[in-house]
């Protein structure tokens, strides 16, 4: 009866604590959002460009991760903030310069990732061309409709008093410019690229076409704050046929990432981490973990981004895998009621444990006393009978009452009173 009695007492207390937890856990985990879809889809270029190559280096690290990668090809740039805005895009390449916060409601910068040198190349003539205007009247390509390039070559242009009253300005690809201008068929073709691309390492190559090398670019520069004077050194591309042959003056904008502000912060940062390991290294223009950065960007960055070029990984993404981590961070808001009702669990444990301790001695007090009272009742020739209720109480006792140490006091004092009824039984017999 004792042991029902303290097993019942037990659950009276245990049990509408423990409800009371697992109704706090189930109430604020209506409060975490749920774990994203793993599916990003990212608006590259043209297939022959270096956004589009650069996006499979990402699906490639990013499918390890167990996220699903979408490429949508473009004309470029001002394509690619279009599909943003409408939602067709989550991540987009974009030339820096091209979109301004007055015209990006809903997109954020997440990254300068590599230059994209602005390449003027035209036909040799026999002589050096050394001002921009000296293209007045000439067959000019600037890019296709939607393109970056097209946006900067033609303000530079317009800049320089060049437009389609004087010449004659083309809206050729990159691929049909280059052939257009080796053929002799145009004087001029403006690309926006990296060095790495093969249309420039054809063109730089080629004999019958010469390279145009910016003599005010510090002034485009400070006009253009996007914009970042560079130098291509003699020999720098090919030492053998010693490409380009003299030093050239350039001038270069960046490859920048822009993000749709409602894609979910958790594949941002993954995404974040993943074009760090792509472009942290040492390249042509920039020292390595130059790239990717946030500097100079004309439209504003995102706040996770920010957080992660400010603070790197955290510490649980510096231990587990990052979804694992990820999870772990999410489910953060569960310690919230947890914290709250363990702490005066915590507060309350020691007296409960020692209470709990002592019960499992105190209940057999309740049996001692009821042997000691009946022996003011009861006939002197059933002392017997009290003894052997004493000595099977003892066992019994022995059997069933496990304490610590700490606690065998208590245990050796229920002894001694049991050894006291057991003397005042033998005196009266």
């Amino acid at each position: 009866m004792k042991a029902l009695w303290m097993k019942y007492k037990f659950f009276t207390v245990t049990i509408p604590f423990i409800l009371l937890i697992v109704g706090a856990f189930y109430f604020t985990a209506s409060f975490i959002q749920p774990s994203p879809k793993k599916e990003i889809t990212i608006a590259t270029g043209g297939k022959t460009g270096n956004y589009y190559k650069t996006a499979l280096e990402y699906k490639k690290l990013l499918e390890k991760d167990d996220v699903t990668v979408n490429i949508i090809n473009s004309a470029g740039s001002i394509e690619n903030i279009q599909l943003l805005k409408e939602k067709k895009a989550d991540i987009a390449f974009i030339q820096n310069g091209t979109i301004s916060n007055e015209t990006s409601e809903g997109i954020k910068s997440l990254a300068s990732i590599y230059y994209e040198p602005l390449w003027v190349f035209y036909k040799n003539e026999g002589f050096i061309v050394d001002y921009l205007i000296q293209f007045y009247s000439k067959k000019i390509s600037i890019g296709k409709e939607g393109s970056g390039t097209r946006d900067l070559a033609s303000n530079i242009l317009t800049d320089n008093g060049i437009d389609n009253t004087n010449s004659k300005i083309l809206d050729l690809s990159n691929e049909e410019a280059k052939n257009e201008l080796l053929k002799g068929n145009i004087d001029v073709m403006f690309v926006v690229s990296s060095h790495k691309s093969e249309i420039i390492k054809e063109l730089l190559a080629s004999p019958s076409v010469n390279v145009f090398s910016f003599k005010r670019a510090r002034a485009y520069s400070q006009k253009y704050t996007f914009l970042e004077d560079l130098t291509l050194y003699e020999g720098t591309l090919d030492l053998y046929k010693n490409l380009p042959d003299q030093n050239i003056n350039l001038l270069s904008t960046t490859a920048n990432l822009v993000v749709n502000e409602n894609f979910p912060e958790e594949l941002k940062r993954l995404f974040l981490k993943r074009i760090v390991d792509v472009h942290n290294k040492k390249d042509l223009f920039s020292k390595a973990r130059y790239f990717p950065n946030t500097i100079n960007m004309k439209l504003d960055l995102d706040e996770e981004a920010q957080r992660y070029f400010e603070n790197g990984d955290t510490f649980l993404e510096k231990i587990f895998p990052y979804w694992i981590a990820s999870n772990i961070d999410r489910l953060k808001i569960l310690l919230i009621p947890l914290i709250t009702l363990l702490f005066p669990l915590f507060k309350g444990f020691f007296p409960l444990y020692n209470w709990s301790m002592r019960s499992k001695i105190y209940r057999w007090y309740d049996e001692v006393k009821a042997i000691d009272k009946e022996l003011e009742s009861i006939d002197k020739t059933k002392y017997q009978e009290e003894l052997e209720k004493l000595e099977k109480l003892r066992i019994e006792i022995s059997n069933e009452t496990k304490v610590p140490l700490s606690f065998m006091g208590e245990y050796y004092n229920l002894q001694l009173h049991i050894d006291h009824v057991i003397n005042k039984i033998e005196k009266s017999i």
